[in-house]
């Protein structure tokens, strides 16, 4: 493991967060629209849309009633894990389009790579096990592939490369720090709908000690449960 400084892995984690990944996925996707189809803008918002409610149901699974994998420490996939190896490569790949082949190639493997080092903080400063990281970023690099895969023979778009790399690094430097409550979001919804007052924790859970009998009202359940875990995402 990297004997890196903590300051150095949150900033690593930071370019995972939903408030810089989530605007970098619409500005790809106006980007798409404008210079190439609208059709391409949808269908890359789609299957990140898709990705996003697959990392918010296993979230919700286990906050609300304790699903998840104890051998495997898994308690929902990377939220932050997802975004950045979806966002990323498709984010070289837009700014390369018009570039040959290979290096459309090379761009891809570093978004993927920029999208494993943000997988790999979470898991570094204890926001994921390691197969909530692993599995986050299967998710997010499959959504990330199967866009680039339909969209690699698309024809030359009306876009400036400068133009789409500038606005891109700006918009991902500025948002950097910008933090979005999602596992709050997550976690207010999770009670809303299981109709528990205190979310399911990693530590007791792993312990067993969140056991109960199905469809046992809150009044007889809240009192195994911890109080609510600090934000992950």
């Amino acid at each position: 493991m990297p004997d890196l400084p903590p300051h150095l892995w949150y900033s690593i984690t930071s370019f995972g967060g939903a408030g810089l990944t989530l605007p970098l996925a619409i500005a790809i996707a106006l980007w798409l629209a404008f210079g190439y189809t609208w059709r391409m803008a949808a269908g890359w918002l789609l299957l990140l849309g898709v990705a996003v409610v697959l990392v918010t149901v296993t979230k919700l699974a286990f906050l609300g009633w304790g699903v998840g994998v104890r051998v495997w420490d898994f308690t929902g996939l990377s939220g932050h894990a997802m975004l950045s190896t979806a966002v990323y490569p498709v984010a070289f790949f837009l700014v390369l389009l018009p570039a040959r082949p290979a290096i459309r190639v090379a761009g891809v493997l570093c978004g993927l790579g920029v999208g494993i080092a943000v997988a790999f903080s979470r898991v570094v400063l204890d926001a994921h096990s390691p197969s909530e990281a692993i599995t986050g970023c299967l998710v997010g690099a499959l959504t990330a592939l199967v866009f680039i895969r339909g969209s690699w023979h698309a024809a030359p778009g009306r876009l400036s490369t400068a133009a789409v790399t500038i606005s891109l690094a700006i918009l991902a430097f500025a948002l950097h720090n910008v933090q979005v409550p999602t596992h709050r979001w997550v976690t207010h919804l999770a009670l809303k709908v299981s109709g528990h007052d205190r979310p399911f924790v990693r530590a007791r859970w792993k312990a067993g000690h969140d056991a109960r009998p199905a469809g046992a009202p809150v009044s007889q359940t809240h009192n195994t449960l911890s109080p609510p875990a600090p934000s992950k995402a």
